[in-house]
């Protein structure tokens, strides 16, 4: 069984056939799943999702697009939804993304801190989000020692995966892994430790070869299974049963 530890499966781009979807996702070979929120509404959206299915876990948090709705009555409203329901995990997904910079650099990274904060005070791990903007990120979770988590969708260097999983962090790969022009990612699964490595869809986004550019699933995930047995000369078995206990280790699910 595998975990998809990063999937929005409250995205409108499941209205259409999401219950449908999700009841036959475990004959497919999902065994856990993580929702995490991108905005306060998607965030309440996740959380009642989780409380529908058995095998669905949520995060809470404003991604870098919705920084600019982080305030103090958000974050008391995501401390409330974590306190309500034992499932909700983690807070993400959190931090900066400079690629569209619709919000300005200094909203995001000041939206950053507050929620890792509220993550060191909840002693939960984060969801990070990192896009084009390595230096800050690092700056800014060295700021917060105590606090851990995963960057998912990872883009960096395989270097910077190192520093990162040294103290602590976990890596997740996407559908990029497949892609033919993913050196930067293999290089990186090549590199660090195994014991560091969750596989996630980001899903509708990220589909893997030979799906790309069609709506992605956590079906889809046993591509990137396949790929990362390849990379680490393992069995796909193995790697599910590794990447499996990365993940639940990494949202302390029993």
């Amino acid at each position: 069984m595998l975990f998809d530890t990063h999937a929005h499966m409250d995205d409108r781009a499941f209205d259409v056939d999401r219950e449908a979807l999700l009841s036959g996702l475990p004959d497919q070979g999902i065994g856990l799943l993580m929702n995490p929120g991108c905005s306060l509404a998607s965030s309440r959206n996740a959380s009642k999702l989780s409380q529908s299915y058995d095998y669905i876990y949520a995060a809470v948090g404003s991604h870098p697009d919705a920084a600019d709705e982080v305030n103090e009555e958000t974050l008391e409203e995501y401390g409330q939804l974590c306190r309500a329901n034992p499932k909700i995990k983690a807070i993400g997904e959190i931090g900066l993304d400079y690629h569209y910079e619709d919000i300005p650099r200094e909203i995001q990274r000041r939206a950053f801190r507050l929620q890792m904060a509220l993550a060191g005070k909840l002693n939960l791990p984060v969801i990070v989000h990192e896009r084009e903007a390595h230096e800050d990120g690092i700056a800014i979770v060295t700021e917060f020692p105590e606090v851990t988590g995963v960057f998912h969708c990872y883009s960096g260097s395989a270097e910077m995966a190192k520093w990162l999983t040294a103290r602590g962090w976990y890596i997740g790969f996407t559908g990029v892994l497949t892609f033919k022009n993913a050196r930067k990612a293999v290089e990186t699964a090549a590199a660090i430790p195994l014991d560091r490595i969750v596989l996630e869809t980001d899903c509708p986004y990220m589909s893997p070869e030979p799906f790309r550019g069609k709506r992605n699933d956590p079906g889809r995930l046993y591509r990137m299974a396949e790929k990362l047995a390849e990379i680490r000369g393992l069995s796909v078995e193995e790697i599910h049963a590794i990447t499996m206990e990365n993940g639940k280790r990494l949202y302390h699910i029993d």
